[in-house]
């Protein structure tokens, strides 16, 4: 007989210790660790292999390779993430805030593949059939011919899958509330969500139907579960937004069949999530032009270009140890800023309370907005706000020099369709400068903190090199 032990499994990383501990040692979470049931001794687990196996082909790396079979939606701007769609035989992770949208967009894309003729199964572990059905005529998409199934039994969920014909797409909403007899465990513990995944995958491989998981989210934006599941799919997608702007951003992290950190831009209505086909002048509608601290920041998001403003308040502060409160960007990277304005640019600015925010709720990873940050710090310290039709984008070295950035073309042809005329960066290729367009290239930051600083209201140190 086999006889059970207990294993303590940590549901942040999946660590496993032999005992019960208050804090993970491998990811350093707190109350994370819980006791999970292990078969083990004679009996356990799977039957054992013959002994001995079958060899293998082995081919040749070069050869002729056919390119992979999608599933094109319709909806540009999720076939956009994907790489052009859903691949068959793949299975994609879909992560996000609750109420962030994530079912409503999956259930748009199951009725738009529907209506091309295409079987589509959306499983739901959350709801009932029924609230799947009101939210679709709330939608509009009552007459799709998606098949709807509330299950969270992956044996069940699998024989149903298998017994008729192939489908095209399913959905599995969502990946924590499912659960197999394989496993004594509660639903959404590490190994339940393991197994489960591993299980869905195989029969995407299987079946060549693409499957869709929807995974909750931590505290920390992370998805839920271990991280293993992460690597076992084919792609990653995160849904992202914030509850008080009505635009949604689906960002694609991992992609086995296409680029990463591309973008989809999305905007809630009652009608359900509309694309946007200009994300740059949704993220530029209510730019207060002649306000002073706020610079627009030409960047890429995967190989979209994107205008976007930058927001920047430098106020006395009554503490001794200022504030630094920044949205949508990395706070070591404005603590790096400010640390080359004073050394070498000679700005008395860290002595003020720092508010620094992307506009529209987007966040960005990009060193190349170090530029149009310093330009959004020193036109608000100055009070001299920038030129209305400037753009801005460089990196800044800790020498205090301004670094080129890749793809300076694109991002100078999507700030003239948008009607700027001018550009603040460091050096550009010859291939990549616009005819029209006033490109102002500078090598040292001093150089443009003279310039705004020029027009400024409020004194600032004198700069070497001025």
């Amino acid at each position: 007989m086999a006889k059970q032990r207990s294993n303590f499994v940590c549901q942040s990383c999946g660590a496993v210790t032999t005992r019960w501990q208050g804090r993970c040692d491998a990811c350093g979470e707190w109350n994370s660790i819980v006791e999970e049931l292990v078969d083990s001794g004679i009996g356990a687990g799977p039957k054992a292999a013959k002994s001995g196996g079958r060899p293998t082909n082995l081919l040749p790396l070069a050869g002729e390779t056919e390119s992979a079979a999608r599933v094109v939606t319709g909806i540009a701007e999720l076939d956009r993430v994907t790489g052009g769609g859903f691949v068959k035989g793949s299975a994609l992770l879909v992560g996000g805030d609750p109420g962030i949208g994530k079912s409503t967009l999956l259930l748009q894309s199951a009725a738009a593949l529907a209506n091309q003729g295409k079987r589509v199964i959306y499983v739901s572990g959350e709801e009932a059939v029924a609230q799947v059905r009101l939210r679709a005529q709330r939608l509009g998409l009552g007459e799709a011919g998606v098949l709807l199934a509330a299950e969270t039994n992956v044996e069940i969920i699998l024989a149903t899958l298998e017994s008729g014909p192939p489908p095209d797409l399913v959905i599995i909403d969502s990946i924590q509330t499912l659960w197999t007899d394989r496993v004594e465990s509660a639903p959404g513990t590490v190994t339940q969500v393991r197994t489960s995944a591993q299980a869905l995958t195989r029969l995407a491989k299987k079946t060549g139907a693409a499957v869709v998981l929807v995974g909750h989210v931590t505290k920390d934006g992370q998805i839920a579960g271990p991280r293993v599941v992460e690597h076992m799919v084919d792609a990653v997608l995160y849904f992202e937004g914030d509850s008080s702007h009505t635009f949604r951003i689906l960002r694609g992290v991992k992609n086995r069949y296409g680029a990463t950190d591309e973008i989809g831009v999305f905007a809630m209505t009652e009608r359900g999530l509309e694309q946007v086909a200009n994300p740059s002048a949704l993220f530029l509608d209510q730019r207060d032009e002649d306000a002073a601290g706020s610079a627009v920041f030409a960047g890429m998001e995967g190989t979209r270009p994107l205008l976007i403003e930058i927001q920047a308040l430098v106020a006395p502060s009554p503490l001794g140890t200022p504030r630094r409160a920044v949205v949508g960007w990395d706070s070591s990277r404005l603590s790096m800023v400010l640390a080359v304005l004073e050394t070498r640019c000679g700005v008395r600015i860290g002595a003020n309370d720092i508010y620094l925010n992307v506009a529209g709720g987007l966040k960005i990873t990009e060193p190349a907005a170090d530029l149009a940050v310093a330009a959004a710090l020193i036109s608000s310290l100055t009070g001299a706000p920038l030129p209305k039709e400037a753009v801005y984008f460089g990196e800044i070295s800790l020498a205090g020099g301004v670094r080129p950035v890749a793809h300076s073309g694109l991002r100078l042809r999507e700030a003239q369709k948008l009607g700027f005329q001018s550009v603040m960066t460091g050096r550009v290729n010859s291939v990549d400068k616009t005819s029209g367009f006033d490109i102002s290239e500078f090598s040292q930051l001093s150089e443009m903190v003279g310039r705004i600083a020029a027009n400024g209201k409020k004194p600032v140190a004198e700069p070497e090199g001025w």
